[in-house]
Order: C-alpha cells, then structure tokens, then sequence
C-alpha cells in the first residue's frame, strides 16, 4: 500500500462541426491511461453508479434544445459530477472508511471470540439438553396434557335450532 497519485488530463472535446449528440468527456491521451490504473471495483459491487449524461438528462427527437445548451448542460454535468465527488471524498473518504473500519473490526471479533464459541458450545451441550427435556416433557407434560384430554373427551355439545 503506498500513496495514490492521480493525473487528471481531461479535454472537453466541443467541435461545432462534426458534433455528435453523444459527445463526452476523453481523456487527452488515452494510451498513458489504459493500463496505469488498477481496477478498484474489481467485483463490481458498484456497477450501476456508471452513468453517463445521456443516461440521466435525454431529450426526445421531438424536442431539442439549442445545441450549445446542450453542449453546455452536459460539461456542466460531467465537471459537476467530477469535481462535487473529488470534493465529498476529501472530507468523507477518510472518516466513513475509518468507522467501516472499526464496525468490521468490531463484527469480526464479536464473531470469532463470542459468537461462534457460544454457538458451538450450544451445540455441544445441544444433546445432553435434549435428552434433559425430553424426560421432563415424558414425566410432566405429557401426562397433564393426557389428563386434560380425557377431561375434555366427556364433554359434548349439542346445537338446537329453536
């Protein structure tokens, strides 16, 4: 583990003449960034937060805005977009891993020191508790429950329409 560096060479490409609807951010030079960076979602648990402008604002082909607002709307979203979460980061990165820290470190060892030896010991008791219970269920609650049975087998009820 060391210190990450991060170079952010970013052009926002805008040509009047051949611009495409789908215009997005590129990175200047695209072969010094293809494999300087590691994977840092390699299990993909955030995959849908990947999200592009045409994915949050689109309009129909039957209403368009002018297209320097468009223009404008979308580098406005993506600097926004960029800049808000490096600013978030800086102030909550640190302190949320932190207290994810000290939560995990408290969950693991509440569940290797306590919880697992209890429920092993549970389990290893387990048997000798059952054979427990089953000689008081035999000696007492099964001969009351037979007692009120017979109790309750004399009674019957009879319905008369009147």
């Amino acid at each position: 583990m060391g210190l990450e560096t991060e170079k952010a060479e970013v052009q926002l490409v805008m040509d009047d003449d051949s611009y495409s609807r789908h215009s997005c951010v590129y990175n200047a030079d695209p072969e010094k960034f293809a494999d300087s960076d590691p994977d840092r979602d390699p299990n993909r648990l955030n995959s849908n937060l990947k999200m592009s402008f045409e994915d949050v604002i689109a309009e129909p082909e039957s209403t368009h805005s002018f297209d320097k607002v468009w223009i404008c709307s979308h580098a406005l979203f993506e600097i926004s977009k960029y800049v808000i979460y490096k600013f978030l980061t800086v102030f909550l990165a640190i302190p949320l891993a932190f207290a994810a820290g000290i939560i995990f470190a408290t969950l693991s060892c509440l569940h290797i020191w306590i919880i697992m030896p209890f429920v092993k010991t549970c389990l290893m008791v387990l048997p000798s508790v059952q054979t427990i219970w089953r000689s008081v269920t035999d000696a007492v609650i099964a001969p009351l429950c037979t007692s009120v049975g017979h109790i309750f087998s004399s009674v019957s009820l009879q319905l008369s329409h009147d």
